[in-house]
């Protein structure tokens, strides 16, 4: 049982940490356009993340899919930024449909993001047999970690939208400007280095 609880406090730690802070971008500009009013979908962004990030992490840890760390490296703030340039693009028609490009976005982006822990995962599990039931259990955590992240950005634009008098619309432009900001400079670091 002391096993299944280490990991899964790696993964909350791992998405929590504050110093790894590109998993937190991620998940605000993917949330950002959702409220309270949409619990079913948001649960069903998160689990989409964690599908697609699961999927590459259990193909890395068995050594399936090798790709070179720098160039998942870059890609992560791309997902990042794309992510959030389709927000702001967004953010005068968002409906329905559009809130479904960033679950599919979850999915696919979150492949890349599963890479990204993988060499992380690989040194935690070392040369362990069993692999599945450690993926498992870090997965969970990853889960809990991006559950409270996702609550606490709803918390926030709602209180943000209804006390401050701020429309959904800039929130949602405000919000992802600002995680832009934050990986433009993320980006070119990772390319030139």
């Amino acid at each position: 049982m002391d096993e299944v609880i280490l990991y899964i406090k790696m993964g909350l730690y791992h998405v929590l940490d504050f110093q790894a802070y590109d998993h937190i971008l991620f998940l605000i500009v993917l949330a950002v356009i959702f409220s309270f009013y949409q619990l079913k979908k948001v649960l069903w962004l998160i689990t989409f993340f964690t599908i697609g990030h699961t999927l590459t992490l259990a193909l890395s840890a068995y050594g399936i899919l090798k790709i070179d760390v720098s160039i998942i490296e870059f890609l992560i703030p791309v997902t990042i930024f794309i992510t959030g340039a389709v927000n702001v693009y967004n953010s005068n028609k968002l409906n329905e449909k559009k809130e479904n490009i960033n679950l599919a976005f979850a999915l696919i982006f979150g492949l890349i993001h599963g890479l990204g822990f993988s060499n992380y995962f690989r040194m935690m599990i070392g040369k362990e047999e069993d692999k599945l039931l450690p993926l498992i259990e870090f997965a969970l955590g990853i889960e809990l970690s991006q559950v409270i992240i996702v609550l606490g950005i709803l918390i926030v634009g709602s209180l943000v939208q209804s006390m401050g008098k701020v429309s959904k619309r800039d929130w949602v432009l405000v919000c992802s400007s600002i995680v832009i900001g934050f990986v433009i400079p993320m980006m070119i670091e990772r390319v030139f280095w």
